[in-house]
C-alpha cells in the first residue's frame, strides 16, 4: 500500500446515510462478480441531494474524486456493506470524516475497500469539492494543496494493516489466523 493518496476531494456534510451512498435498488448487484462490482461503483453517491453536484460524471463508471471529506456521522442508516464497497468500486481510496456510524466504519475495515480516517476538526466546512489534497499515512495528516494548509488526522492504528491486506479475511489468511488454502 502506498503511504499517501493524492487527488481531488468531494465534500459532503453531516449524516450522509448508506441510502445516499448506494440506494437500496442497487443492492441486487453482486460485488464478487467483476462486472457487477464495477456497475455498483458507478452508482456510488447517486442518492445525494443535487446541492453536492455529481460524484460520478455522466457516462463514467468511476469518480474523479479518490478522497471524500465529510462531517459527522458518515455512513449512518443501515448496516449494508455495499456502501463502502460501492465507494471503493468507484475509485475512492479514503474518506475523512469528523465521525462515522460505527457499522460503516467496521464495514470499511472488514471489506478493505477504503481507509476511514477521522479528523479532529470539521474539515467539511474548510474544504471545497475539487481542491487537491494529499493524505499522508505516515504523518497522519491531510495537506490541502489548494489552500496550502495541513491538518492532523487521528491515527488509523490497528485497522491499517487489515485494510492494507484487503479486508478481514485476507488479513486473517495473511497472518495465519485461518488457512490460506
Amino acid at each position: 500500500m502506498s503511504t499517501c493518496v493524492r487527488g481531488l476531494i468531494f465534500v459532503v456534510d453531516d449524516n450522509i446515510d448508506t441510502d445516499q451512498i448506494i440506494p437500496a435498488e442497487y443492492l441486487t448487484l453482486v460485488p464478487s462478480k467483476p462486472d457487477e462490482y464495477e456497475k455498483l461503483g458507478s452508482y456510488a453517491m447517486i442518492g445525494l441531494p443535487d446541492r453536492y453536484g455529481k460524484f460520478i460524471a455522466a457516462d463514467e463508471m468511476k469518480t474523479r474524486y479518490p478522497i471524500i471529506i465529510a462531517g459527522e456521522n458518515f455512513g449512518c442508516g443501515s448496516s449494508r456493506e455495499h456502501a463502502p464497497i460501492a465507494l471503493g468500486a468507484a475509485g475512492v481510496k479514503a474518506v475523512i470524516a469528523q465521525s462515522y456510524a460505527r457499522i460503516f466504519f467496521r464495514n470499511c475495515v472488514s471489506t478493505g475497500e477504503l481507509y476511514p480516517w477521522e479528523s479532529g476538526e470539521r474539515l467539511c466546512d474548510r474544504f471545497v469539492t475539487g481542491q487537491e489534497v494529499t493524505v499522508d499515512f505516515d504523518k497522519n495528516q491531510i495537506i490541502n494543496h489548494t489552500l496550502d494548509q495541513t491538518y492532523s488526522l487521528k491515527s488509523l492504528g490497528e485497522i491499517k494493516p487489515v485494510i492494507d491486506a484487503g479486508g478481514i479475511f485476507a488479513y486473517a489468511r495473511q497472518t495465519g489466523m485461518i488457512s490460506a488454502r
